[in-house]
């Protein structure tokens, strides 16, 4: 009877093991942060046309600061890509493709550029590929695109999700930056910390000493048990 209560309690010890890894193993895969919110820019761009006029392509860098405090402390940006002018239909538009990856391009020997996004100890950093339309008749510039996050600190380290944005400004004078209104759509994502398993130890702790006491005392029983059969048969030896 000892023998198969030992036998009995081994393999629940050991499923209980198993189940608090389980439980942890869970956790950790499904354990993150989750950040969805917009906020406006004023913004400036400069196009510097004199980067590669051969290859038709520029050199982008747009700069933003908040219209209203941003969630998280991300009050201001500043983006740079590379741009190529599309084949010209219009005189009067111009359009282009933006990307951060210059290979894009065919421009293998340049740096890969960024966004990044601050004002505290909360940053995102990105990359952009997006498009825009000059218009000299107008005088804008309409655009709009996706920044891919790929990391950041505080909060967003090692952060991923996207920025999506709508863009359009007044065309400056040549030589000057030109000025508008960009509208972005935060969808961040970060991974949590997974906490120590101390709930999961301590159950286990608690669930292995309670086996430990219980085959104890089937022990003690067994003996006890033992000692009153010998004198049992020592008395009826001594009657008979």
């Amino acid at each position: 009877m000892f023998d198969l209560k030992i036998g009995w309690l081994v393999p629940v010890a050991l499923t209980i093991v198993s189940l608090g890894l389980n439980v942890q193993s869970v956790k950790a895969q499904g354990a993150y942060n989750s950040y969805t919110f917009s906020a406006d820019y004023t913004t400036s761009v400069t196009i510097d046309q004199n980067f590669r006029p051969d290859l038709g392509i520029v050199r982008a860098t747009i700069t933003g600061e908040s219209v209203e405090p941003v969630p998280y402390g991300l009050n201001f940006f500043t983006s740079n890509t590379y741009g190529k002018l599309e084949p010209i239909e219009n005189p009067a538009i111009n359009r282009y493709t933006f990307n951060s990856d210059p290979g894009v391009f065919g421009l293998n020997e340049e740096p890969i550029l960024s966004d990044r996004y601050y004002g505290g100890s909360n940053e995102l950093f990105g990359t952009a590929n997006d498009s825009a339309e000059i218009n000299f008749d107008e005088g804008t510039i309409r655009g709009g695109g996706t920044i891919t996050v790929s990391g950041g600190t505080g909060l967003f380290r090692d952060a991923t999700g996207t920025i999506t944005f709508t863009q359009e400004d007044i065309l400056g004078a040549p030589g000057t930056p030109s000025q508008g209104l960009a509208k972005l759509n935060f969808n961040l994502q970060t991974s949590q910390p997974v906490p120590e398993p101390k709930a999961s130890i301590t159950f286990i702790g608690m669930a292995v000493i309670g086996i430990g006491l219980r085959i104890k005392g089937n022990i003690r029983r067994k003996g006890k048990g033992s000692l009153f059969s010998v004198a049992e048969s020592e008395d009826e030896f001594t009657v008979g």
